[in-house]
């Protein structure tokens, strides 16, 4: 392999296959999870939301807005002690392109039983996507990061952390004219307790932190389960 290629080989090698699996599985939850919510139809979430209104007041379009804000949220990771990795990089990569994929598959309906059921599908699937990923710990997205960041300094727990900025951003969302509805409230209150479960199901530990290279040795650093 040139040496260019060499940071490459050592992320590949760092890593079993079992990782690369669950983040794979995961990144893929995620997409089919946020096509959900898309075609219930009863609400975009807190954050695509804030994107929204950011884009009604710049006029930049959402996907912009959406890459873009990313910078600065990775900034706020350095005081947090997280560090990015290649689970940063396919988060960017992978989750637009599976729910692209999962919205031209999916079905989407217009009874309101059937609009809630997909909903709270649409929930439970990215918390279950976000814990898988999150688990391998090759590197979480911009505002995954931020909760697992938080959530260390802080010491509250996953599902209180994630909870406090999904309200946080939906108050900033709907300040700025983003699009609320009651699928944005049921996300904001229930992703928080939906990514906990998931870890718990999953026997995976959220309390170890990223390391920046794969090889090297984890320390554990506690979450509270609860």
């Amino acid at each position: 392999m040139p040496a260019t290629l060499d940071p490459l080989r050592r992320i590949l090698a760092g890593a079993p296959p079992r990782r690369w699996i669950m983040l794979l599985a995961g990144l893929t939850c995620f997409g089919c999870g946020v096509a959900l919510m898309v075609k219930a139809g009863l609400g975009l979430s807190p954050w695509e939301s804030l994107h929204q209104g950011i884009s009604f007041r710049t006029g930049i379009s959402i996907g912009a807005v959406s890459i873009l804000l990313g910078a600065p949220i990775l900034l706020l990771w350095l005081p947090l002690g997280e560090r990015p990795g290649i689970g940063t990089v396919l988060n960017v990569a992978l989750i637009g392109l599976v729910t692209d994929i999962s919205l031209s598959i999916l079905p989407g309906f217009t009874h309101f039983i059937a609009q809630l059921v997909e909903m709270t599908l649409g929930i439970a699937v990215i918390g279950l996507g976000s814990a898988l990923y999150l688990g391998t710990r090759l590197g979480a997205g911009p505002r995954d990061g931020l909760m697992m960041g938080l959530a260390r300094k802080t010491g509250w727990s996953i599902r209180l952390t994630r909870t406090a900025i999904e309200i946080t951003v939906l108050l900033f969302a709907w300040a700025l004219g983003g699009t609320i509805g009651l699928g944005t409230l049921a996300f904001a209150l229930g992703i928080g307790p939906a990514v906990q479960l998931a870890f718990k199901l999953l026997r995976l530990d959220p309390a170890v932190r990223p390391v920046a290279r794969p090889t090297a040795a984890i320390e554990p650093a506690r979450l509270p389960a609860e």
